[in-house]
């Protein structure tokens, strides 16, 4: 069962036994999952005709004993006094309550003593306490999501916050699945190790009666790694058309925001970019931008076909035809229109940025050796006036997780280049970046040349020349899912939590990003998936990145390293 249908099948069981006009009540995070599972026309044919905010409704006195209260809400202490205050005045004839998460019993009680005029019907755990993006890539949106940065000196609680509620998520993905997996974790990455030992207090000892689930043969594995081991990934350009579209636009629960990039009708000012509701955008998330632009003229050329045959209306019959049809006929217009407004202005700003010159340079660096060439075509980018401060930072980034033992000498001209060149950049930065996910610091195989396997392998594509130069790039997750598959993943980088073990080859995996994932790995897992090795994966992290909020972590948790003095 893949997380897309899991979370709507909780909230299918939610709404459906309950008969009658229903408000859905969420709050901030729970507001997200319903929005990426369930459409709008999805919830109005369950019979909810009003969704409200938890701390909005509250502002309201005005009866509603006619309507039926589903509240569905993360098991935080303030939603609970949120309900407290709702159930001691209640506005609504009766009220089911449904949490995302596991319930502490202190909380049961202060609802049962709340409910003096006994209007609760029904309080249920429903554990859809993640936002399943894609069939098999969830996020939890965490918004301080530079915290996996710190130290555990600099900002104790902040930190415990953070890892609490990585848990609580993860623990959520699993009893949703009905699984009780083994537990591995990146051995360089204290965060990582933190958050795989309380997943596995909870799930064995606090809540062991829980997760004791029928016993597969072999345990699904639960791998927690750090986004800093591969710190490449989010730095780079992307050219596939959901990867894409997050780099240059934003994506923000499967909706992107066109207000931010010209004026258009008020119903296109925000799309939906989703899978599961978009069946050109299904077939094409995973391909090329050149394929994109000829399959929308293929998708506009259809669309004129039936535009045409619909201004042929002679007869009643033809009319009847056309307001059958015509519900249909303005939703493939909507969809038109979306896809040929987004590839427009990626086109621009594509040339407007020079990016597929910054982007060869970028693959370049990401991909191949080459030290004295990288240094001229990063600093003659740096040079050229149409390169934005981003790109430019991003090429010094790149340049520098490469390169940083090789040439400290070239490292400092292009540091002192990049201060004169762009008026943005926070000094420091790019050490910053360095003494997080440096060289010294990772485990993985970034650049395949500590390997003897994935220096051959490197040799191997060399010779072969690459199809397209632009998405030569692999992340070092591919890497890992392959080590996972073949039984090679050391467990002296990745050792396992307690004495659980794993007895053969796992046919599920949940592989966790601390620091967040990106959409080139959930496209790498998509395609590993589509390879039907016997093994299923499934990725998870903190946070959707593209370069942007990667950089805009980066700079946040500089700032308060700097000001703690601890990192």
């Amino acid at each position: 069962m893949v997380l897309v249908s899991a979370v709507r099948d909780y909230i299918s069981r939610m709404l459906q036994d309950i008969s009658g006009m229903k408000v859905l009540i969420l709050d901030s995070h729970t507001v997200s999952i319903v929005s990426v599972a369930y459409s709008q026309s999805e919830l109005l044919q369950k019979e909810v005709f009003l969704v409200e905010l938890v701390d909005s409704i509250s502002k309201s006195r005005e009866s509603m004993s006619h309507l039926k209260a589903v509240y569905f809400l993360a098991p935080t202490s303030e939603n609970i006094q949120y309900l407290r205050r709702h159930l001691v005045a209640p506005r609504f004839g009766e009220y089911h309550l449904f949490f995302s998460n596991i319930l502490k019993d202190t909380q049961i009680h202060i609802l049962a003593d709340s409910d003096e005029h006994e209007v609760v019907q029904q309080l249920q755990e429903f554990y859809a306490d993640f936002v399943a993006s894609d069939p098999y890539h969830f996020t939890l949106n965490m918004p301080s999501n530079h915290i996996y940065m710190l130290p555990a000196v600099v900002d104790h609680s902040n930190l415990q916050r953070f890892s609490d509620r990585v848990v609580d998520g993860i623990a959520a993905v699993f009893l949703a699945l009905k699984r009780r997996p083994v537990i591995r974790y990146q051995r360089t990455s204290d965060i990582a190790k933190r958050i795989a030992q309380e997943t596995a207090k909870l799930m064995y000892q606090q809540e062991s009666g829980l997760f004791d689930f029928r016993r597969t043969e072999i345990s699904p594995l639960l791998l927690v790694i750090d986004r800093r081991d591969d710190p490449v990934t989010p730095l780079l350009n992307q050219w596939t058309y959901q990867a894409m579209v997050h780099e240059l636009i934003g994506i923000q629960d499967n909706k992107v925001d066109l207000r931010t990039i010209g004026k258009f009708p008020k119903d296109q000012q925000e799309v939906v970019l989703s899978s599961e509701q978009d069946g050109f955008f299904k077939k094409n998330m995973y391909e090329n931008f050149g394929d994109i632009g000829m399959n929308i003229k293929q998708l506009v050329d259809e669309f004129q076909q039936i535009s045409k045959s619909n201004q042929n209306i002679q007869t009643i019959e033809d009319m009847a035809k056309f307001v059958d049809n015509y519900p249909e006929y303005r939703k493939m217009h909507g969809n038109v229109s979306k896809h040929v407004a987004l590839v427009t202005e990626m086109s621009k700003l594509v040339e407007e940025r020079k990016l597929m010159l910054v982007s060869q340079t970028e693959q370049e660096l990401a991909c191949n050796g080459g030290q004295v060439a990288a240094f001229e075509a990063v600093t003659n980018l740096l040079n050229n006036e149409s390169v934005s401060d981003i790109d430019r930072l991003r090429l010094v980034m790149l340049y520098a997780l490469r390169y940083e033992k090789e040439s400290p000498v070239q490292l400092m001209q292009l540091f002192n280049k990049l201060s004169s060149k762009s008026a943005k950049y926070k000094p420091g930065l790019v050490q910053f970046l360095l003494k997080q996910a440096g060289v010294d610091k990772r485990t993985g195989d970034l650049y395949g040349n500590r390997d003897f396997l994935n220096i051959a392998r490197n040799m191997a594509r060399g010779l072969k020349g690459v199809e397209n130069v632009y998405t030569q790039h692999q992340p070092l997750l591919f890497q890992t899912m392959e080590s996972i598959t073949k039984g090679r993943l050391r467990d002296v980088d990745y050792p396992f939590v307690g004495n659980h073990f794993q007895q053969g080859r796992p046919q599920e995996v949940v592989i966790f990003i601390v620091g967040g994932t990106t959409y080139e790995e959930s496209r790498s897992v998509a395609l590993q998936n589509s390879m039907n090795t016997g093994i299923r994966f499934i990725l998870g992290g903190s946070a959707i990145l593209n370069s942007k909020r990667f950089l805009k972590d980066l700079e946040e948790a500089q700032r308060v390293a700097r000001t703690s003095n601890a990192v």
